[in-house]
């Protein structure tokens, strides 16, 4: 028998499958009934439940509850900061078994060949890594990013069998004024799969936005403004990052009646908020905590994510379906025991059998080294344009603050937590180096210093002291790019990220470590902001309402332009 009559003759039960489920409960995510029963599984795919069976292999799974394997429908690898082989070794064991993922981090840096090896990845690991083709590198033309990709290199990379169709579409003023680049990009994947990215659109704009082919979107932050999305023809993908938490915000939305237009996203987690918290178990387990249905909690986080993205053999624990299969012992509670990802038992033995894959980006850091003297903000008006965080979003305020000049300076006020923050241009392009202000860090001392800095990923530094500032800085051209806290003349840690400046070499586990280290270092210069380095990274992303800054200098992202010194 070839595989297709293997599989039908073992769901009939007239040969052995590979593998049996048996003594656990099938929790059915189209019907929310129950269903005993051994689940045989044949290779890859699930043959038949709600049945008795005999296999090769059987596992006991008495007392678990067997739900279909979660699905990430929206997030970067390059925000966890480690490579695609680790990220699938920190959260495929928490049940997630397809991540959809936009490697546009990295393609700001290094271009195509970026996107190329997280393709490649994808047939190494244990979890469905699906790679979307990155939109908009860089996001505008209001910063200097190491690469651009224009319609022609997309449909160079178009075809691979990761993919599924253009990832999230973030420079919407492109596309409801029609550029001709944009109108490019969309019309490769018309008919096929858009991601969306639209923060705050709302009305006619909105309309048009949707009337391009985008049909997911996981900006919302408020009910109301996910209730239009999905009145609209949108499926809205809740997100819970390190940075943009806005589960508890769209959780009343989510019911048994609009699960099937709602799934689970993460956009930007990094292992420290893994470890602590989880990724979509963490989701799973807060959403019915607060008051979602467990049917509507699991069904956002597989069928319906499932059907969002096209991706039919999965999202159902059914035959013909992919054995993504995660037991736990409580729904609530969302505790995997055992997990299932395409028929291959998730453990150590299945990690160390994947093939390694060299990494790419090495030595991308070619800033300007850089004094105190670069740091100042010269200016003769008080009226200063100041960035103001918003803690647990990547939104922030246009705040407008009086800031006296002193001996042609506008300097840092910390008494008034008005702080320096500058963004310095670090792929070797034109060593441009732009000043400015932000609130909300608390900082006191020092200077936090990073080469994560969405989505061009220059150097972003906030401090107080210019000289501390300049060590921080200078100090992420030595080590290839990462994160580093600096105070009194001297480092007090560091991780170091040398591909691309964006994922570590190391183990997910000791990442984690150096993120503890960082995050106590910031805090004894007086942060306090959870997520100090993500928060810092999103201050220079022009595509996020309403004031941030890039190497060009402060952008108006309500105006969409670049505010004149």
């Amino acid at each position: 028998m070839d595989e297709l009559e293997r599989r039908i003759a073992a769901g009939r039960g007239d040969v052995p499958a590979d593998l049996v489920l048996r003594g656990g409960q099938v929790f059915d995510l189209v019907t929310g009934a129950m269903i005993p029963g051994d689940v045989a599984i044949c290779g890859a795919v699930i043959v038949g439940i709600g049945a008795g069976y005999e296999a090769a292999r059987v596992i006991d799974v008495s007392g678990l509850t067997l739900v279909p394997g979660f699905i990430d429908t929206h997030l970067h690898v390059e925000s966890s900061l480690v490579t695609p082989h680790e990220f699938d070794r920190c959260v495929t064991p928490r049940g997630v078994t397809t991540a959809i993922c936009d490697p546009h981090e990295i393609a700001n840096v290094i271009g195509v060949d970026g996107i190329r090896w997280f393709q490649e990845a994808s047939h190494h690991l244990l979890m469905d890594l699906r790679v979307q083709l990155s939109s908009c590198v860089p996001s505008t033309d209001m910063e200097t990013a190491g690469a651009e990709i224009g319609a022609s290199d997309i449909a160079g990379l178009m075809g691979h069998p990761s993919a599924i169709g253009l990832a999230e579409f973030m420079n919407y003023p492109g596309v409801i004024h029609r550029d001709p680049g944009a109108m490019d990009k969309l019309r490769l994947f018309a008919g096929g799969h858009i991601d969306g990215h639209c923060p705050q659109l709302t009305g006619r704009d909105l309309n048009a936005y949707i009337a391009a082919g985008i049909r997911t979107e996981h900006e919302a932050t408020t009910a109301a403004e996910a209730l239009e999305k999905l009145q609209k023809g949108m499926r809205v993908l809740i997100r819970e990052g390190s940075v943009s938490k806005d589960l508890e915000a769209l959780q009343p939305v989510l019911t048994e009646a609009t699960s099937a237009y709602l799934c689970l996203c993460t956009d930007d987690r990094n292992p420290l908020d893994i470890g602590e918290h989880g990724h979509l178990d963490y989701m799973i387990r807060r959403l019915i905590a607060l008051g979602t249905p467990p049917l509507a909690a699991y069904r956002a986080a597989s069928l319906s994510a499932a059907e969002a993205f096209g991706l039919k053999d999965r999202g159902q624990i059914a035959p013909g379906k992919r054995a993504d299969i995660v037991a736990v012992a409580d729904l609530a509670a969302c505790d995997a025991r055992l997990v299932l990802a395409g028929g291959r038992v998730v453990d150590a033995a299945a990690f160390a059998a994947r093939p390694a894959l060299a990494p790419v980006g090495r030595n991308s850091v070619r800033a300007p080294r850089v004094t105190a003297q670069d740091f100042r903000s010269p200016g003769n008006r008080s009226a200063t344009d100041v960035i103001g965080i918003v803690e647990g979003k990547i939104i922030t305020d246009h705040l407008r603050e009086d800031i006296e000049p002193e001996g042609g300076d506008k300097r840092p006020d910390p008494a008034r937590d008005l702080i320096r923050i500058s963004v310095i241009e670090r792929h070797g392009r034109n060593g441009n180096i732009a000043n400015g202000f932000v609130r909300g860090f608390g900082l006191q001392a020092g200077a936090i210093a990073s080469t994560v800095c969405h989505d061009h990923h220059n150097i972003a530094v906030v401090g107080v002291d210019y000289a501390d500032m300049a060590l921080a800085a200078n100090r992420l051209s030595e080590i290839e790019g990462g994160f580093v806290v600096a105070a009194g003349g001297r480092v007090l840690a560091e991780l170091a990220l040398p591909v691309a400046g964006l994922m570590s070499l190391d183990p997910f586990e000791v990442v984690r470590e150096r993120l503890v280290d960082l995050r106590a270092a910031a805090r004894g210069l007086g942060v306090t902001l959870e997520e100090p380095f993500l928060q810092l990274a999103f201050l220079a992303l022009p595509v996020i309402p309403a004031l941030k800054i890039t190497d060009r200098g402060m952008v108006d992202v309500v105006k969409f332009e670049i505010i004149p010194g």
